[in-house]
């Protein structure tokens, strides 16, 4: 008995050392946008709400990108627990390749086609016109993008989460800062607006990326060589392969589902919209506690199946699946307890107010399952390369279930926005039973290691 509460204590402390760091990188990413969105709404909806839509190009290209950099954390995660640097090193040069390519696509979609990509998420043509001005400068930030997430998770993997928050979180104050200098026009500045907050990411990102490649360098921290950048090892590609690729078509199904919901809500009225954009904003917040453990947690334990103390392992998942439904619940209070704050310090429309007060109660409902099958499925299902199961959870509950209910309710039926809001959020709430089924079969213990 004494053992078990000394191993639970263990277990606790590790996941503290790496969570506190990682929850608070992912909560000053997500600060970003909740600054954007309340400087921008103290000046106009249309500002607020046209950033909100343009920024879900960012998004897709972030979940092509935290697949690739995901798979090279499963597989670092292992051999760091294993000891074997020389491996890590490779994946390392691995995931710069392939989100280096991410990155030039998006950014030349962003430059020279963003009239296009706008048009994908509004039919109004003020909220287009004000995307596009920010797209042509924010898509020179996302060159970087790629390339920074690279270096932070090779930091978390090995264990500097807290450099990696550090590094991150300073680089988002300081886009925060700039926010407000090219917003409002500070300090003799011009008012730039929508543009300034593109301006303000660009600058954030050409700091962090400078700052990860240089500490890269330093004592300790692991780089990528450049003898062995184009080294490529078969076996190696193909366990990549077999974690990336589900990673891809799950963070696709995904980023465009969701995606999909912004553009839904976009086509129901300006209203709708901005209501959607602030209640996104809160949810992205919220969800930096449930990231946070689940990035934590997964590497927790795939050092320990890397390192083959497979029954340390599943006992880790077990706790870790105990703690999610605890967060779930409390991140439900946490939702219903703060829109009178939110209210208040948003600007919105009498009419747009109404659909957020309705949207946030449903999101409570929503949180259970998002913490829960965030920290199960990207958490514990990942850290053994069980990277499947997402793909087909997403494919009948997102793609299969929500989705042509919201469009239908939207385009087809004309439901009232709250029951078209309500259909977004079906598909986390109702997976729970199949995860916790597929979570009790524990395929997800595995040592995914080689010896080279």
């Amino acid at each position: 008995m004494q053992d078990k509460k000394y191993e639970t204590e263990i277990f606790y402390q590790k996941l503290l050392h790496l969570g506190i760091p990682i929850s608070l990188q992912s909560l000053m990413l997500a600060s970003v946008a909740a600054g954007d969105a309340v400087m921008l709404g103290h000046i106009a909806q249309d500002q607020m709400t046209a950033v909100s839509l343009a920024t879900q190009v960012q998004f897709i290209q972030n979940m092509i990108i935290m697949s690739v950099t995901g798979a090279g954390s499963i597989l670092g995660a292992q051999y760091w627990g294993k000891g074997d640097h020389r491996t890590l090193e490779d994946i390392f040069s691995m995931i710069l390749r392939l989100c280096g390519l991410v990155s030039i696509a998006f950014f030349i979609a962003c430059e020279f086609f963003p009239r296009y990509l706008m048009l994908i998420f509004t039919n109004e043509p003020i909220l287009a016109e004000i995307g596009i001005g920010y797209l042509r400068i924010a898509g020179w930030s996302y060159l970087m993008t790629g390339i920074s997430q690279c270096y932070l998770t090779m930091m978390k993997v090995t264990d500097h989460a807290a450099r990696c928050a550090w590094i991150s979180s300073s680089a988002v104050v300081i886009n925060i800062v700039l926010n407000a200098v090219f917003i409002f026009g500070l300090f003799g500045v011009p008012a730039m607006e929508a543009k300034g907050a593109a301006l303000a990411t660009l600058l954030a990102r050409t700091i962090e990326l400078c700052w990860s490649f240089i500490t890269s360098f330093q004592k300790g921290y692991v780089h990528p060589r450049a003898s062995r950048f184009f080294y490529r090892n078969r076996l190696l590609s193909k366990d990549f392969r077999k974690c990336c690729l589900p990673l891809l078509g799950a963070s696709l199904f995904w980023g465009v589902g969701f995606t999909s919901y912004t553009a839904i809500m976009g086509h129901m009225g300006s209203d709708a919209a901005a209501a959607n954009s602030v209640t996104a904003v809160i949810r992205d917040l919220l969800c930096c506690v449930c990231n946070g453990v689940s990035a934590a947690g997964g590497i927790m334990v795939g050092y320990e199946l890397g390192a083959g103390d497979l029954k340390r392992g599943k006992a880790y998942g077990d706790r870790l699946m105990k703690l999610s439904f605890a967060l779930g619940f409390a991140g439900t209070l946490v939702v219903l307890s703060i829109i009178p704050i939110v209210t208040r310090l948003i600007t919105l429309t009498p009419k747009a107010q109404k659909y957020f007060v309705g949207m946030m109660v449903i999101m409570a409902v929503y949180m259970i399952g998002r913490v829960v099958n965030t920290i199960i499925i990207n958490g514990i299902f990942a850290s053994g390369g069980d990277t499947l199961f997402d793909v087909y959870s997403l494919a009948v509950c997102m793609w299969g279930l929500a989705i042509p209910l919201a469009l239908l309710g939207a385009f087809v039926f004309h439901w009232h926005v709250f029951a078209v809001y309500a259909c977004t959020c079906l598909d986390e709430v109702g997976k729970i039973p199949w995860v916790m089924f597929h979570y009790k079969k524990y395929i997800w213990v595995k040592d995914l290691t080689r010896t080279f």
